[in-house]
C-alpha cells in the first residue's frame, strides 16, 4: 500500500520523450489526480524556493540569468554529462519534491493519485507507489519528439536520451508498459484498458449524476474523447473556416487538454479547452455562439475552470484571448479576471505557464486562486 492512506498511488515513469505526460492527462481524464514530480523540481530552485541558495552555494553564480533566476539550459549542460554534479543537484532537489508532494497528496480530495518522475525508480518515491507505470517509445521517436518539441539538435536530443538510466531498467520493474508510440486513441486504449485491470473499484469515483436542466437554459459539462468530433465540427464552424479540425486533432488535444462545454437544450453553444500543469490553470480556447449573452457564457465556464482548478490545488487561472474577445473589460473585470504581462505575474512558476501556452497575438488575464504556495522559502 501507499504512504498515504486511503490514496492508490500510480508511480508513472520513462526515460524522456516517452510520452509520460500523455498517459498523465489520460489518467486525470479517467479520475486521478496528477502531480508532474519534474516540474516542482524546477519550483524548487526558482528564486525565494528552498534549494534555489543551496543551488548557488553548490554550482556557483555564473548559473544564474540575469533576472537572477537560476539559468536551467546552465544548469542542465553542468550536470547532465556529470554523473557527480547530477548526484549533488539530486540530493538538494529530492527531497524537497518529496515534501512537496506529501502536501498535495495529503491535500487532495482524489483517492487516485498519478506521479509523474523520470527519476521515480531512481531513488525512494517509488517506494511510495502502489504501482509502477512505464512509458516506452522507440530511440528515434524520442528523438524526433526532442527535436520537434523542446528546438533541440539531434546531438543534443541523443546525448539528453543517452544520460539516462537504461529503459530496460525501467521496463523490467514495470506493472504496466504502455507503448506510446502510435496515435492518441492507441495510446488511450492502453491506459483505458490497464486502469480497468490496476485500480481498485473503491477508488474509482462515480461520474456525476446529470441534472436535469430546464430548457433554454446554459449548463456545463465536461466533454468526454468520445465526443471529439462534436467537438472538431464546433470549433471549425466556430473560426468561420480559418480552422479546419479534425476528430483527430481532438484526440490529439485530448493528451494535452480538458474541455468544457457550455450545453443549451443538449447543443454545444459554447467551448473551453483548458489545462493544469504546475499547479497553474491555462485557458487556451474559448468559443461562443454569436447568439449566446457572452457575460452569462462567461461566468458560468470560468466559474467551472477554477472549481475544477481549486479541486486540483492550482494557485492561479491564466485565460488567453483573442484581442476580440479580450476587449470586453465589464465581462472579465465582472468574473475577476485582469490582464497581465508575463513580468507582471511576478512568480516564476506562473511566468514559465504563459510562457509555455500563450499563442502570438493573445491577451493574458489572470485571477490568483488561492494564496497559499507550494514550496514556500524555509
Amino acid at each position: 500500500m501507499s504512504a498515504w492512506p486511503g490514496k492508490y498511488v500510480i508511480g508513472l515513469t520513462g526515460n524522456i520523450a516517452t510520452g509520460k505526460s500523455v498517459v498523465r492527462k489520460m489518467l486525470e481524464h479517467l479520475g486521478a489526480y496528477g502531480i508532474d514530480a519534474d516540474a516542482l523540481s524546477h519550483r524548487a530552485i526558482s528564486k525565494g524556493a528552498p534549494g534555489y541558495q543551496r543551488v548557488i552555494d553548490t554550482f556557483g553564480k555564473w548559473i544564474l540569468a540575469s533576472d537572477g533566476q537560476v539559468d536551467r539550459t546552465k544548469l542542465s549542460r553542468l550536470v547532465f554529462p556529470d554523473p557527480d554534479a547530477l548526484l549533488a543537484l539530486e540530493k538538494i532537489v529530492h527531497p524537497l519534491v518529496r515534501d512537496a508532494i506529501d502536501v498535495l497528496v495529503r491535500r487532495s480530495k482524489h483517492k487516485i493519485i498519478v506521479i509523474e518522475a523520470i527519476k521515480l525508480l531512481e531513488g525512494d518515491l517509488h517506494t511510495y507507489c502502489d504501482s509502477i507505470w512505464v512509458t516506452d517509445a522507440p530511440q528515434d521517436t524520442q528523438t524526433l519528439r526532442l527535436v520537434k518539441k523542446r528546438n533541440m539538435s539531434a546531438e543534443d536530443a541523443w546525448e539528453r536520451i543517452h544520460a539516462q538510466s537504461p529503459q530496460s531498467d525501467k521496463l523490467s520493474k514495470a506493472d504496466v508498459i504502455i507503448q506510446n508510440n502510435a496515435s492518441f486513441e492507441n495510446t488511450w486504449k492502453q491506459v483505458a484498458a490497464a486502469w480497468q485491470v490496476t485500480v481498485p473499484a473503491e477508488a474509482v469515483t462515480p461520474p456525476p449524476v446529470k441534472k436535469k436542466v430546464p430548457p433554454g437554459q446554459l449548463s456545463v459539462q465536461r466533454a468526454r474523447p468520445q465526443e471529439a468530433t462534436e467537438i472538431a465540427k464546433f470549433i471549425t464552424k466556430q473560426s468561420q473556416g480559418q480552422l479546419h479540425v479534425t476528430r483527430a486533432d481532438i484526440m490529439a488535444a485530448f493528451g494535452e487538454k480538458a474541455f468544457l462545454l457550455l450545453l443549451r437544450d443538449n447543443q454545444i453553444v459554447g467551448l473551453m479547452g483548458w489545462q493544469v500543469e504546475n499547479l497553474v490553470a491555462r485557458v487556451d480556447d474559448v468559443y461562443i455562439e454569436p447568439q449566446i449573452p457572452l457575460s452569462n457564457a462567461m461566468k458560468a465556464m470560468t466559474d467551472e475552470v477554477e472549481q475544477a482548478s481549486k479541486e486540483l490545488q492550482c494557485e492561479a487561472a491564466l485565460l488567453f484571448l483573442a484581442p476580440d474577445l479580450a476587449q470586453h473589460q465589464d465581462v472579465w473585470q465582472a468574473v475577476e479576471y485582469n490582464a497581465r504581462t508575463v513580468k507582471d505575474l511576478g512568480v516564476r512558476a506562473w511566468q514559465d505557464a504563459a510562457m509555455e501556452s500563450m499563442k502570438p497575438g493573445t491577451v493574458m488575464l489572470f485571477k490568483q486562486l488561492r494564496k497559499d504556495r507550494v514550496l514556500r522559502p524555509v
